[in-house]
C-alpha cells in the first residue's frame, strides 16, 4: 500500500470517528432539548387555564411561607398606550388573597379595543396562580385619551411547591381595534 492511499486512509478514519463523536454528541443533546419542547408543549396545553376565571375558595393560609410575585408589564409595538402596574412586587402568603391594580391609558384620539396576555415565569406555576377577577379575562374598551385603573386579584394556591420563591408575571397589551371592527 503505497503512503499517499495510507493517508487517505487515516484521513477517512479521522473523519469518520469525527462523525460518530458528533452523533453521539447531537443525541445527548436530544434530552434536554426534548425536555424544553415538552414544557412548551405543557405552556400551551395550560394555557386556557391562565386566563380563565376560577371561584374564590377558601385555602388554609400559609403563614410559614413567602412568595415574591413580580408584576411586569409590556406593550406590544404597535399599541398606543400607557400601560403600568400599581407595584412593581408583592410578598405574598399562599392561601390568601390579593388584589393589585394596573393603569392603562389610550395615548390616541381614537377608541381602542385592547388586551392583555398574561405569561407566568416560571412557567410550571400558571397551574398554582388562580385569578379571580383580571382585566385580561375580556378585551378593553378604551375611548380616546381614557385612563384606567384595571384590578387583578388573585391567591396562590397553597400547594404550591416550596421550592418555587419568586413569581414573576407579565402582561403584554395588544392593540384589537381592527380586529374588533371587523367582527
Amino acid at each position: 500500500m503505497s503512503k499517499d492511499v495510507a493517508n487517505k486512509n487515516i484521513k477517512l478514519a479521522r473523519t469518520l470517528l469525527l462523525v460518530a463523536v458528533a452523533m453521539f454528541g447531537f443525541g445527548y443533546a436530544l434530552v434536554p432539548l426534548y425536555d424544553v419542547l415538552c414544557e412548551w408543549k405543557w405552556i400551551e396545553r395550560d394555557r386556557p387555564d391562565d386566563i380563565k376565571k376560577v371561584p374564590e375558595v377558601a385555602y388554609q393560609i400559609d403563614r410559614n411561607r413567602e412568595v415574591t410575585v413580580e408584576f411586569m408589564t409590556t406593550l406590544n409595538e404597535s399599541t398606543p398606550m400607557k400601560f403600568r402596574a400599581e407595584k412593581k412586587q408583592l410578598k405574598v402568603h399562599p392561601g390568601e388573597y390579593y388584589t393589585v391594580n394596573f393603569y392603562a391609558e389610550n395615548k390616541t384620539d381614537n377608541a381602542m379595543v385592547a388586551r392583555a396576555i398574561p405569561s407566568f415565569s416560571p412557567a410550571v406555576i400558571s397551574s398554582y396562580f388562580e385569578k379571580i377577577e383580571c382585566f385580561c379575562f375580556s378585551e378593553q374598551t378604551f375611548k380616546a385619551k381614557e385612563a384606567k385603573i384595571m384590578p387583578m386579584r388573585f391567591v396562590i394556591n397553597p400547594a404550591l411547591p416550596e421550592q418555587y420563591k419568586t413569581i414573576t408575571l407579565s402582561y403584554t397589551f395588544f392593540d384589537n381595534t381592527e380586529k374588533s371592527v371587523k367582527k
